[in-house]
């Protein structure tokens, strides 16, 4: 059968499968430079695609034998514990194809805030959102589930959340006015829906690129009610290494790409918020129209971390989204010399490590949220901050220590007594 050719990037380039020089085998069709610039939506799906040789793999036969990026993960390893059960990732994304039998079952009721562009069944949907479920929690179909892709976390659900289009919709620009507000409101929507996981293949790391305050304050929302938030890191590695949004907010999980040698990809932006590395480069991936396809990109990377994380709170479910962040860093393999880069952060993910290593691990009281606004979304805005009465409490505390030191230096009370009297202050 012959594979539909996938849509070229705007800043594409043919070019030939990499160590294969043959003319006769499938050409990468789009190896593109796939941020996909936008002005007034700063997204971008970051993934170029090229058909999988072979018709068997129309079908899925075989396309988990060459599922190399689960090995280096150890994913096996994990699952061994466990494969994700009980967890929802969000997939914030161009949408997700909930009947492809790799998925089905598995994706869960969404929500669409771009609100123009393709619909269901046309080429130009869920193309790329599709792919990053799959890397996520693909579980395979036909018998015992042999057939198609299996993902990192195959018992897990998926939110999909529809917060830009596809590069090859007509509706591109359109969508650039509808939903300028679509990233930071699908993070909040998918915390208040509960997601123990918010993965974010996508970015701004164009020349202009810079932080947006209800992002950043959505993103930060999202961790207060509990949510992991994983990025791709940007694939601007061969064009000045820009700084990408979302990747670059606190507390993001930002992860850059290696290749199926555990190299860091020429493509994969180097920076300091980088947290851990991941299979990005010659991924095999599902597709809306049934086909396989091999994909590069640190959305791919992104994707395989989001299912990482998955399965280490599948394993610990108590654990904070900063203590989740700290534990996978600190159990990556292949790290590199000096215990970090920016190139790699601190090495390839290893759920199966962070398992292990998170069973002697004591949670943290989740710090509480702020108050919820009273619309919509639940969450406070951009202006979030301390609350008037905690500011009341921290100045009656600083003005009770103001007077108990006075009061010790006129009656000559001694240090000891002082600094009594600020334990009792504390609580402690």
């Amino acid at each position: 059968m012959t594979h539909s050719r996938p849509p070229r990037s705007t800043h594409s380039a043919p070019a030939g499968r990499e160590g294969d020089g043959s003319a006769s085998r499938a050409p990468l069709l789009a190896r593109g430079r796939v941020r996909r610039r936008i002005t007034a939506v700063p997204l971008a799906a970051t993934l170029a695609l090229l058909p999988v040789a072979g018709t068997a793999h129309a079908e899925g036969e075989g396309v988990q034998r060459q599922e190399w990026g689960l090995k280096a993960i150890q994913a096996p390893d994990a699952w061994k514990t466990t494969k994700g059960k009980g967890i929802t990732v969000a997939v914030l994304d161009t949408g997700v194809a909930a009947d492809h039998p790799d998925l089905k079952g598995s994706v869960q009721k969404g929500r669409d805030f771009v609100g123009v562009g393709a619909k269901k069944g046309d080429r130009a949907w869920a193309r790329h959102g599709t792919a990053m479920a799959g890397i996520i929690a693909g579980h395979g179909h036909g018998k015992d589930n042999k057939l198609g892709v299996m993902g990192v976390a195959p018992e897990a659900k998926i939110l999909p959340i529809r917060v830009l289009l596809e590069d090859s919709d007509p509706d591109r620009k359109k969508a650039r006015d509808a939903a300028g507000t679509a990233l930071a409101k699908g993070i909040r929507w998918a915390a208040d829906q509960g997601a123990d996981v918010i993965n974010l293949s996508l970015g701004d790391d164009s020349d202009s690129a810079h932080p947006e305050a209800r992002e950043d304050a959505a993103v930060r929302y999202a961790l207060g009610q509990g949510s992991v938030v994983v990025a791709s890191a940007g694939n601007g590695g061969e064009e000045g290494d820009h700084v990408s949004y979302p990747a670059a907010y606190p507390g993001v999980v930002a992860v850059t790409a290696v290749d199926r040698h555990g190299a860091r990809a020429a493509f994969s932006t180097r920076r300091w918020y980088a947290t851990v590395a991941a299979p990005g480069k010659q991924v095999l991936i599902a597709d809306p129209d049934r086909r396989y396809y091999e994909g590069w990109g640190t959305s791919a990377a992104s994707a395989f971390a989001s299912g990482a994380v998955a399965l280490v709170r599948a394993a610990h479910p108590d654990l904070s989204p900063a203590q989740i962040k700290e534990l996978i860093s600190d159990t990556a393999r292949n790290t590199p010399e000096g215990g970090r880069s920016d190139a790699l952060g601190t090495g390839v993910v290893d759920p199966a490590a962070a398992i292990e290593m998170g069973s002697n691990i004591k949670p943290r009281e989740q710090q509480p949220s702020q108050l919820p606004y009273k619309s919509e979304f639940f969450g406070a805005g951009p202006e979030d901050g301390p609350s008037s009465s905690w500011l009341a409490t921290i100045t009656a505390v600083l003005g009770m220590l103001l007077i108990g030191s006075a009061i010790a230096v006129h009656r000559g009370v001694n240090m000891e007594t002082l600094r009594g009297l600020r334990r009792r202050l504390r609580g402690g």
